[in-house]
């Protein structure tokens, strides 16, 4: 399960919103081995497009030696679908290669009639998509 604070919450899906019609990524870090999302990291989509996202590769690698120097992990790993649910793609399985985290996808579309978006939560390990609860809190 994905326990998530309603700020975190709020923020990754206003990124969403803000770089709608374009995919969003970013990452949310947590201290080492505790798999608690603390600190918002948005990521600027490199692809900058609407079917695909793309972690700049330089803004990865310093994100990298940032999380190493503050003995961080990337506890999410998030990005939003513009025109379909927020279920991950072939391409997005094959681009999960962080198996410890969670994968949240935001849906900037109302797929499913309930909404403007949807906020879902999957492990991908090994190629194996899981999709697990998430529980959004107050504080921890």
């Amino acid at each position: 399960m994905l326990t998530i604070t309603r700020a975190l919450y709020d923020q990754i899906v206003a990124h969403a919103r803000a770089d709608h019609p374009d995919e969003a990524c970013g990452v949310v870090a947590g201290p080492e081995g505790q798999g608690r999302p603390e600190r918002f990291v948005p990521m600027l989509n490199a692809a900058r497009s609407p079917t695909f996202y793309e972690f700049d590769s330089g803004d990865l690698l310093k994100l990298y030696r940032e999380m190493d120097d503050r003995d961080e992990e990337p506890v999410i790993v998030y990005h939003s679908h513009t025109a379909t649910e927020a279920y991950p793609s072939r391409t997005d399985v094959t681009y999960a290669n962080e198996p410890g985290a969670h994968y949240v996808l935001v849906s900037t579309a109302d797929t499913d009639g309930s909404g403007p978006f949807q906020f879902r939560s999957y492990r991908i390990v090994d190629g194996e998509i899981t999709e697990e609860p998430v529980e959004v809190v107050e504080a921890y």
